[in-house]
Formats: C-alpha cells, sequence, structure tokens
C-alpha cells in the first residue's frame, strides 16, 4: 500500500470535519500516558535496552499481516534475534510503516512506549520559544511579523514546541512506504502507530478524502510536540497555477485557525508544505507562506507567540532568505 496523493479540489466535497466531531473521540484534550516509562538513554547499558524492546516488538507483530506483507514471518523475526540494533529497528519500523490502523497485540504497546520514549529522550531536542526571531536573524527585513516569527533549518521532528504541521496527503494516515524521505513519513514514525489510529477515526467519521487546503489536529504522542496538524497542500504537476497559490495559502491558514481552537497552542511550527514530492515551487511557496502567516497574526493579534518556518534543506532556507532579504511580502 503506497501513501495516496491527494485529488483536486472538488465543490462536491465537505468542507472537512469540524474540530467539534472528533475532538472527544481522539482525547485531544488529555495528556498522552504511555503503557511503559521510556527505555533509559543515561546509561551505557541503553542500546541493549532498545535492542530488547525492538526484539519483543517484533515477535508480537511478526503474526501481523503487515509482517507478512513484507515477507517477514515468524522465521524472519527469529532470524533478527542475532540482529544488531539498527538492522532490527529498520526492521521494526518498516512493518509499522506498512500496518494498516488497528488494535496493536496485547503487550505491543508496552514495548512500543518504552522504545519510542527512550528514543525520544535520546534525541536532542530544540525549544522553539529559544529560537531567534527572524527580526533577530535578518535585521532590517521589511517583513511585519518579523519579530513572531522564526526560521530554522532542522528536522522538525525534534522541536518542542505546542503543535507541529505535518505535509499530509488526501487519506491522512501517513506515508506506506517504508524509509520513504517524506516528511508524512517521519513525523508518523517519531510519533508511534497511535497517530495513525486518530487518523484513521477522524477519517472514518468524515467518511471522505480530506479536501486539500484543509487540516485536521490530534495528539503528538512520542514527538515533543504535544499536537500535530495535518494538512493536504496542493499537487503542482506542470506550470504553477493561481489555483495552486490558492490552495497553499488555504492550507496555512487552515492549520492557524485550527490551532487557535485550542487554547494552549502558543507556538506553531510549519514545515514547507507541498515543496518535497508535491513539487511546489520553493521560493513561491515561501512567499506564500510568509504572506499568509503575517496576514493571519495581524488579524490575530496575541493568539500565537510564536510561528516557526521550518526548512530541512539548503534549498528551502534559501528561498525564504530571498524573500526575506530581496523584497517586500
Amino acid at each position: 500500500m503506497t501513501a495516496a496523493r491527494p485529488h483536486a479540489p472538488s465543490s462536491s466535497w465537505p468542507a472537512g470535519l469540524p474540530l467539534g466531531a472528533y475532538r472527544t473521540a481522539v482525547a485531544l484534550d488529555e495528556p498522552f500516558r504511555p503503557a511503559a516509562a521510556p527505555a533509559s538513554s543515561s546509561s551505557s547499558s541503553s542500546a541493549d535496552r532498545l535492542l530488547r524492546h525492538v526484539r519483543t516488538a517484533l515477535d508480537l507483530l511478526s503474526t501481523d499481516p503487515a509482517a507478512a506483507r513484507l515477507g517477514m514471518g515468524a522465521d524472519s523475526v527469529r532470524g533478527l534475534r542475532n540482529a544488531g540494533l539498527a538492522t532490527a529497528r529498520q526492521a521494526l519500523r518498516a512493518v509499522l510503516t506498512v500496518r494498516d490502523p488497528g488494535p496493536l497485540p496485547d503487550g505491543a504497546a508496552a514495548e512500543l512506549d518504552a522504545l519510542l520514549g527512550g528514543e525520544r529522550l535520546a534525541r536532542p531536542a530544540v525549544d522553539a520559544r529559544r529560537l531567534p526571531t527572524i527580526a533577530q536573524t535578518f535585521p532590517g527585513t521589511p517583513y511585519p511579523a518579523a519579530d513572531r516569527t522564526v526560521l530554522w533549518q532542522g528536522d522538525i521532528t525534534t522541536l518542542t514546541a505546542d503543535a507541529i504541521v505535518n505535509a499530509a496527503n488526501s487519506a491522512l494516515l501517513g506515508c506506506f512506504v517504508p524509509r520513504h524521505p517524506c516528511i508524512d513519513n517521519a513525523i508518523h514514525h517519531a510519533a508511534g502507530p497511535r497517530l495513525r489510529a486518530d487518523c484513521h477515526l477522524i477519517m472514518s467519521r468524515q467518511n471522505a478524502p480530506e479536501p486539500t487546503g484543509t487540516a485536521k489536529i490530534t495528539r503528538g504522542y512520542h514527538l515533543p510536540a504535544r499536537y500535530v496538524l495535518h494538512t493536504v497542500g496542493p499537487i503542482v504537476d506542470g506550470p504553477l497555477r493561481p489555483r495552486h497559490e490558492h490552495a497553499l495559502a488555504s492550507a496555512y491558514r487552515s492549520c492557524l485557525n485550527l490551532a487557535a481552537e485550542v487554547d494552549t497552542v502558543r507556538t506553531l511550527a510549519f514545515c514547507a508544505v507541498s515543496t518535497g514530492v508535491f513539487g511546489f515551487p520553493k521560493s513561491p511557496a515561501a512567499r506564500i507562506a510568509l504572506r499568509t502567516v503575517a496576514d493571519w497574526m495581524n488579524t490575530h493579534p496575541g493568539r500565537l507567540d510564536r510561528v516557526v518556518f521550518t526548512v530541512f534543506n539548503e534549498d528551502d532556507q534559501d528561498a525564504y532568505r530571498s524573500v526575506l532579504t530581496n523584497a517586500p511580502v
């Protein structure tokens, strides 16, 4: 099963399920309580502890249809008992990536919570509130929201913010391609399988693909961020059209409006929506992102303390830098 590409906007589709229709169902306002404490990452034996959790989780998932689709039966899992942490962890990640949403085998949730919690503790976290603002990084920039926004290059799954934005597809279930380099895959991997389960619950209630330019929100589980906003940006397959630009601006506005419905969200971090496999040119995307956020913050003064534009590679960084330094937004 592969990640679905978002469909073109259609007037026959609903605008999307409102937050009130799924907020309680996904326990959005309840803190996440893992089934097991994080595996320790502070001792020389931490890798051995993580490996034990990986092997046990693989054993428990060895009869799952996802393992069969990968050609990993019980014999294959037994063969991994002598493998190192990296090899075994890669196999477990593949199983979870292709696995359909649904209840985990007994005991698997605790093993995965210990593993994912330990991995989170082992990754350096970055506090969104401590990052320098655009005003500090680009002195003299004409960007109107420079004192309340940040341009940061890094891994969004390590960012401690109240909410981060995931560039999803219209199925909203995450990427089903093992090791695919999309942000959707990275976020679901770090958060754990509960994220896909919540998205499945939401989409079952909506009973329709997620329209382009809209968003949903879930808890972040094992991410440093408490919440994840899932938005579907436009696909650009050919020349950039005004409809693509309007759809991308709508995706940013939808995330901001939805975040504003959750009182505890004060810091929000965007990824570079649609600029990866969806093909939106980077410079126009940066301009739209900057302009849409500035306009929203101007009309909602004080609602958000900090918005972070997160970029992963130099091309995205350069696109934002060019807009911030060379031309008005």
